[in-house]
């Protein structure tokens, strides 16, 4: 069970804290975990793109010229597709994106991402995360005297505007709830900074 130390707002050791190892220590899956975020990247698409074929398109109604005798080349309608403003072949229509994946895999997949952040001591705990007033300045403060260097996913046990108006105009901060949490964000960013309450709320998902 790796143990990792707990800071406070200074940036000062606190105490420790003991990961379980059935969510952070477990082997990383690795297609699993791509499979989960293809799923996600998938699952959010709209699929309202649409074109429309011959038969949708205004006009064409009659031909164009006589079969034979014009020397042209024998067209049926003007909104064939091999014409300007014709229909489109093969064009995409309306569908759904949407695919499936069992719990046990989805679950695996966020325990091999948290269980990579782990080994690579990209998880960074606070005993507590507030903020009396909503202030960019403040969060930048807080990250510099924290161990991360480079992109945070900030998780909240609950929701929190003062600290999600404090990180908004950080490009490289994001805040999230916990039980929000999702394959594309833990894989996108570099550290997961997170209260214990933040924590209790993982292993309480996944600990099951």
């Amino acid at each position: 069970m790796p143990e990792i130390p707990v800071y406070n707002m200074e940036g000062e050791i606190v105490g420790r804290v003991y990961l379980r190892d059935d969510i952070f220590g477990v082997k990383p899956h690795v297609p699993v975990m791509h499979q989960a975020l293809v799923r996600q990247l998938a699952n959010a698409r709209l699929g309202t793109h649409s074109t429309k074929t011959r038969g949708e398109v205004s006009g064409g109604g009659r031909k164009p010229w006589p079969q034979k005798g014009t020397g042209r080349a024998r067209q049926g309608s003007i909104r064939a597709p091999q014409w300007v403003g014709g229909g489109v072949v093969f064009g995409p229509k309306p569908r759904s994106y949407y695919q499936k994946m069992p719990k046990k895999m989805r679950r695996l997949a966020y325990k091999s991402a948290l269980s990579v952040k782990a080994r690579e001591g990209s998880i960074v705990v606070l005993d507590e995360l507030h903020f009396e007033q909503p202030k960019t300045k403040r969060m930048l403060e807080l990250l510099e005297k924290l161990p991360v260097d480079g992109s945070v996913l900030v998780l909240l046990p609950a929701k929190d505007e003062v600290i999600e108006k404090s990180a908004r105009n950080l490009p490289h901060v994001k805040t999230l709830l916990a039980n929000y949490l999702n394959i594309k964000d833990l894989l996108g960013y570099d550290y997961l900074l997170m209260p214990m309450k933040s924590l209790e709320v993982i292993e309480s998902i996944l600990g099951k």
